[in-house]
């Protein structure tokens, strides 16, 4: 595993692999400096959103492994004023160890990781959001035993990047998902035709789709970007939102789970989530954990 791209890129033994590194660092915590395995190296982060969890985590991640975080926003660099991004690929590819992208287009992923010749990891795109679906998994793990023969249901804006990162995480692991949306919002044809056979349902039914879950899980209905059609979308996706009546319905033990930020009352109901806020801010803590692993994976598999 040389870059993560996305969760599609990954089988189901590399995701397993993973999470398990991930609990193993989240028990150890703080690691002896002589067995840091990123000391002394310098890893760009180019953030072209902004973020919480994802800089917040990186940055304390890369510095427990030994590494330092140069942070890069597009103001701050000449991706912002129009330099091609291979050129920004070349020059950071004599400079530093590794790159960590925040942004919308996911080839800028694709195309740094081949013009820098250095190991890139995709904190977010348009197209997926592969470091929380494995901080996901872990906390399924964690709070569930395992996802296996676990029924995953996912409400809202089906075709963002949680969408398409859960699908492709369907797949590979082999759990249930369900994607309750409205017809406007389910995943779209081309995707499902690249995604193919998969235990994955698209319905607009959300009371069907909660029924017998074991993990009811939601994002924002805004994204970054989308915020012109935020009104037009609160109204859709209204009849979607995570709250008691739906979680009755779920199987005895579910989960709940959002990876932030919240707007509570819309997506999920503000009594929800400080009900579950454990299990939704433990989720948010496995950012540093799983990511720590995907750091080591990546390190480890460079020549």
């Amino acid at each position: 595993m040389k870059n993560l791209f996305g969760i599609e890129d990954l089988t189901g033994a590399e995701i397993q692999m993973l999470v398990d590194h991930a609990i193993e660092l989240k028990a150890i915590r703080t690691l002896d400096p002589d067995d840091q395995p990123l000391k002394g190296q310098t890893w760009a982060m180019i953030f072209a959103k902004s973020s919480t969890r994802t800089r917040v985590s990186f940055e304390v991640g890369l510095n427990e492994l030994g590494a330092k975080a140069m942070f890069l926003s597009s103001n701050d660099i000449q991706l912002g004023r129009g330099e091609p991004i291979k050129d920004t690929a070349r020059v950071l590819g004599r400079m530093v160890h590794g790159i960590i992208i925040r942004t919308f287009d996911q080839q800028d992923v694709v195309d740094l990781a081949t013009y820098s010749k250095l190991p890139t990891i995709n904190a977010l795109t348009d197209e997926e959001h592969p470091c929380q679906i494995i901080a996901d998994l872990q906390t399924v793990q964690e709070r569930l035993g395992s996802w296996r023969g676990k029924r995953v249901a996912f409400f809202g804006d089906g075709d963002c990047n949680m969408g398409r990162s859960w699908a492709w995480a369907a797949k590979r692991c082999g759990f249930e998902l369900v994607i309750a949306a409205p017809e406007e919002f389910q995943p779209a044809a081309e995707f499902m035709e690249r995604l193919g056979e998969a235990p994955v349902t698209i319905t607009d039914d959300a009371d069907a789709a909660a029924r017998g879950a074991d993990v009811l899980y939601t994002d924002t209905w805004v994204s970054m970007g989308k915020e012109e059609e935020a009104a037009e979308r609160l109204r859709i996706l209204a009849p979607y939102q995570v709250n008691h009546e739906r979680l009755a319905m779920a199987n005895d033990g579910a989960i709940v789970q959002h990876c932030l930020p919240a707007y509570r009352d819309k997506e999920i109901t503000e009594a929800l989530l400080e009900e579950r806020a454990d299990e939704i801010f433990h989720q948010a803590e496995n950012r540093l954990h799983a990511q720590k692993a995907i750091l080591c994976a990546l390190n480890a598999a460079q020549p």
